[in-house]
């Protein structure tokens, strides 16, 4: 497992990255809570065509830092290391949730650097209804360290999984995924929560430059519709597709989530590969929403 030292405002980070396949660099940024394991099934999808950076940032997995508060830029910086490192100068950049936040203040910041960008399930600012969510998060988070208790992990099938998930799963499966959840929370999700409430990109959205899918989840109780419509206005090159899902649609349907991506990068390789051969690229076929 690579490794990675990168100076941050409240000291240094230990970044730990998967790098797989070969080809164009796709970098992916994992959610709130989770490690870069979360990307698993995508990666096994496009590794035969793409050389795939996975980090884990501050608070998860095998990276470690200084313990103390984190920005959004402070993960940003991480996340653009774990490619300095792996080797990559311009590259495809996915991110879910959280990392769909952090993906856009990268690509927004060095848009030099990103050729196309997905976000899933991401939002543009925390407004008084997310500032409300994400506290309650930290109030779990807070009652279950202080008491032994997995509040939070019984929470998220609730609010994370569509219909799709419920209508297939029985009461004993969903306290197996309970008890796992529980045991598999990053160790720094709290701090990452607090990142959740500093959230605002909407100074920053005009400056991406690279062609980008706004992916939501058709039954996402977490980001509403709204932060799907201010991504889609504030960024200029951006189209919209949805997955039949829940916010955490990587964990419902890995296989149908990963195949949307793929798709998406598959078409900005060829049109890339196109426009090296110096003919005219295809119009996208989506419009916008």
């Amino acid at each position: 497992m690579p490794l990675t030292r990168v100076p941050l405002g409240s000291g240094a980070a230990d970044v730990a990255y998967d790098r797989t396949g070969t080809g164009p660099g796709l970098v992916l940024v994992h959610g709130t809570g989770a490690t870069r394991e979360q990307w698993l099934p995508l990666t096994e999808a496009v590794a035969d065509r793409f050389t795939v950076v996975a980090p884990d940032y501050s608070g998860s997995g095998g990276t470690t830092d200084h313990g103390g508060p984190l920005t959004l830029a402070d993960l940003a910086d991480e996340v653009l290391a774990a490619a300095d490192h792996a080797g990559l100068d311009r590259f495809h950049l996915v991110g879910h949730s959280l990392g769909a936040a952090i993906a856009t203040h990268l690509a927004a910041h060095h848009p030099e650097r990103v050729r196309s960008l997905v976000l899933h399930a991401g939002w543009a600012h925390t407004d008084s209804r997310l500032r409300a969510q994400f506290t309650y998060w930290l109030d779990l988070l807070h009652a279950d360290a202080a008491h032994g208790t997995a509040h939070f992990a019984r929470m998220l099938p609730l609010a994370a999984f569509g219909p799709r998930y419920w209508e297939r799963t029985g009461t004993a499966a969903n306290e197996e995924l309970v008890r796992g959840l529980a045991a598999a929370l990053a160790p720094g999700i709290a701090r990452q929560v607090e990142v959740d409430l500093s959230v605002d990109l909407r100074p920053l959205l005009g400056r991406v430059t690279a062609p980008t899918l706004v992916l939501a989840s058709a039954h996402d109780q977490i980001i509403g519709a709204d932060q799907q419509r201010a991504l889609l206005a504030g960024i200029p090159d951006s189209r919209y597709q949805e997955i039949d899902a829940g916010h955490g649609a990587p964990g419902e349907d890995p296989a149908g989530f990963a195949a949307l991506i793929a798709g998406f990068l598959d078409e900005r390789r060829a049109a890339e590969e196109v426009r090296a051969a110096g003919a005219p690229a295809e119009p996208a076929a989506a419009a916008r929403a």
